[in-house]
């Protein structure tokens, strides 16, 4: 039996900054990566270089960003 992890709520806007700054830093790696230089076989060490770099950039981009958004968004909707 597998054990579910379960947070506190007031963890919760965290969290969901952390799983979409890895998520979409991955989606956007990916496919950055392959217009920019193909796909060949070393495309998964390409964009496994350009991911580290990305993975935290993202994060911390959506710490800074995602409380001015969500307070813009608040204002200008009923």
């Amino acid at each position: 039996m597998v054990k579910k992890i379960k947070f506190a709520k007031k963890y919760s806007n965290l969290l969901f900054i952390l799983v979409m700054g890895f998520g979409m830093s991955l989606l956007m790696t990916l496919i950055i990566t392959y217009i920019n230089t193909g796909f060949d076989n070393k495309y998964l060490s390409r964009f496994f270089k350009a991911w580290v770099v990305g993975l935290p950039i993202a994060i911390t981009a959506a710490l800074l960003v995602g409380p001015i958004a969500k307070k813009f968004v608040d204002k200008i909707t009923k």
